[in-house]
């Protein structure tokens, strides 16, 4: 066995043996299985509680254009996060995400859609529409782009909010009827909830549009969120049944 030497000069004394090396205790007396077990447990709930617990939370998604997005607003300002607080003053356990983009078109909204269904939401609020309808573009192709919408999202049992927007009256009367007959009709084909118009309780209140004449102030998204929350209840009591 290897000796070192005493440094009070008293001679050699063994060295001890490395604690490496030492017997583990025997799975007959059920030590090392107990210690295993309990150590898997612990480390269990340390790294998987609390996504387990996020999990559990149903998931409400606002996708839509810059109105949902939040263009011109800062942090916090946009409806989404207005719907997630009120939401919490309720009580309710629903976790709101923002999956609005600026400058988005229906036809962006199909190309996105699978990313949103992918997540398994319980509810989704759909804001398209405007973007088509500044642009001039075919109102038939808008139609079809949101009717392609709402069926995958009703085939993938997710529930359905439709939110109308309407145009300014500089695009002529004719233009802007046809426009909103499009919610009009998806909303009756669809057999989904709906609110017409998301501006309806902003149009005559100061201080809820921006400058530019189209996106809300923060007061206005939190006016807009009240509206959504208000056509909502319904389908957040359904999805609890």
């Amino acid at each position: 066995m290897p000796l070192r030497r005493d440094l009070s000069g008293k001679g050699a004394i063994r060295r001890p043996k490395p604690l490496l090396n030492q017997q583990t205790p025997t799975l007959a007396n059920g030590y090392t299985v107990v210690v295993n077990v309990r150590l898997i447990v612990s480390l269990g709930i340390l790294f998987f509680g609390m996504p387990l617990v996020a999990a559990d939370r149903p998931l409400l998604i606002c996708f839509g254009d810059s109105i949902t997005a939040g263009y011109g607003l800062g942090r916090g300002e946009s409806y989404p996060d207005a719907l997630q607080r009120d939401l919490d003053k309720l009580g309710s356990n629903y976790k709101v995400e923002n999956m609005g983009t600026s400058g988005a078109t229906t036809k962006d909204a199909v190309v996105r859609l699978n990313s949103v269904i992918s997540l398994r939401p319980a509810i989704v609020v759909v804001e398209f529409g405007g973007n088509d309808g500044l642009r001039g573009l075919p109102l038939t192709q808008t139609e079809q782009n949101l009717d392609t919408v709402l069926t995958k999202l009703e085939d993938a049992r997710i529930q359905v909010l439709l939110a109308g927007i309407t145009l300014p009256p500089n695009y002529g009367p004719d233009y802007v009827h046809q426009f909103d007959k499009i919610f009009v009709d998806l909303t009756a084909k669809h057999h989904t909830a709906t609110v017409p118009m998301i501006y309806k309780d902003l149009v005559r209140v100061p201080g809820t549009i921006q400058p530019d004449g189209i996106h809300p102030t923060a007061k206005g998204s939190e006016m807009i969120a009240r509206t959504l929350l208000a056509a909502l209840r319904p389908l957040l009591r359904k999805s609890h049944d």
